[in-house]
């Protein structure tokens, strides 16, 4: 007569492949919108080097700043720089996003930089 449970057999894999699953689920959704809105910013600012031609430094930076308070990014207008001569114009910004996990707190570095030749029409 054979019982059940005397192979040795557990569900020890299932489980613990069920946890990774859901640690993996987790962190997608917290890093997935941050990296969305971390894109959405950095093309915004590349739309704005490629038509800053008639604006000012400080009208750029406002605008910068303005779009990541819409994203929702915890960037401060203290750390972004817009330099601007008659031939280039470079925005950098840097922010750190925290990332909240049971237990736990990532902090995401992120830096953009971008530098363009202006263009004038």
């Amino acid at each position: 007569m054979r019982r059940f449970g005397e192979r040795g057999d557990s569900n020890l894999g299932c489980v613990l492949w069920l946890i990774a699953l859901l640690i993996a689920g987790m962190v997608l959704w917290k890093a997935v919108p941050v990296k969305i809105a971390n894109s959405e910013l950095y093309d915004y600012m590349l739309e704005l080097t490629r038509f800053s031609s008639g604006r000012s430094p400080e009208e750029i930076k406002k605008r910068v700043h303005k779009k990541a308070q819409e994203l929702k990014l915890p960037l401060d207008a203290k750390n972004i720089t817009v330099e601007k001569n008659r031939e280039r114009i470079r925005i950098r910004c840097k922010y750190t996003v925290p990332l909240e996990f049971p237990g736990y707190t990532y902090l995401w570095e992120v830096e953009h930089d971008i530098d363009r030749q202006i263009f004038y029409l």
